[in-house]
């Protein structure tokens, strides 16, 4: 007996900033299928922009897409409604997520979604590439949580690959990859691995004045945390910590301070 293919959901974001009079204003967009974008009234100079996954998590199959342009001279940033979740797929099914940013001179992106968490016997792809101008000002948030510490999870068998480049006028400045399969409860337990930490992230800043952060930001860091700068003008953070909850305690004061104000209010709820 054939047995029918399941539903699975289909979403594509595009949106286009542009500068107007000083401030940043709406250009482009368009949606389609599961993905949403909320652009909240601020009040400020500056675009905040909200993803919103209507399919309430992402499992086996899904195919989502993001682009992000951000004209010359403006102020743009991007993030979720809530945390993401990747649920359990079926075999031989895999979620595929496809994010693009493009950052004019003049211009700046925060990347900012919140956490990404993996449900055991997920499976996904998941992208992220960036092309920055000369001048262009970027920052990036990508942080995983291996299962709710709060509900009992344990992450046994998981699938997620995931990709990250960061390129000024094609030229790499940073490229970073994740490949988790098997038991990562396991694997997270190694001392040199993450020692049982279920949190982990990820934060990269390009900026002209990058190392006037670095000595306030390593001040502010816990035991499992450490920055760097690997370039002039690029900064560069990890962090692991025994769950969510701890990890955003790090993560906030930080985020704050190199995004020089106040986060996104979806992550003040």
């Amino acid at each position: 007996m054939q047995v029918e293919a399941q539903p699975r959901a289909r979403g594509a974001v595009r949106l286009t900033a542009k500068a107007v009079g000083g401030a940043t204003k709406l250009d482009r967009l368009r949606q389609q299928g599961a993905l949403k974008l909320i652009l909240p009234t601020l009040f400020r100079d500056d675009l905040e922009a909200v993803l919103v996954n209507t399919s309430g998590g992402v499992t086996g199959g899904d195919e989502l897409s993001v682009e992000v342009t951000a004209r010359e001279g403006t102020t743009v940033s991007v993030t979720t409604q809530a945390a993401e979740r990747l649920y359990r797929a079926q075999p031989g099914e895999c979620a595929r997520i496809s994010n693009r940013v493009d950052v004019e001179a003049g211009a700046r992106l925060n990347w900012l979604p919140q956490e990404t968490i993996l449900f055991d016997r997920c499976s996904a792809r998941r992208t992220l590439d960036v092309e920055l101008a000369v001048g262009a000002a970027f920052l990036m948030v990508e942080s995983l949580i291996f299962g709710r510490a709060a509900m009992g999870e344990v992450l046994r068998a998981a699938d997620f690959n995931d990709r990250i480049a960061i390129r000024r006028t094609g030229v790499p400045v940073y490229l970073d990859g994740v490949d988790l399969r098997g038991d990562v409860a396991r694997q997270m337990m190694a001392p040199a691995c993450g020692a049982g930490a279920q949190a982990v992230s990820s934060i990269v800043l390009v900026h002209p004045q990058a190392a006037a952060f670095l000595a306030p930001l390593r001040a502010m860091l816990p035991f499992a945390a450490g920055a760097s700068l690997i370039a002039e003008d690029v900064l560069v953070m990890r962090v692991v910590a025994a769950d969510g909850f701890a990890l955003r305690e790090t993560l906030v004061p930080v985020l704050m301070l190199l995004n020089e104000t106040l986060l996104p209010k979806s992550w003040r709820l």
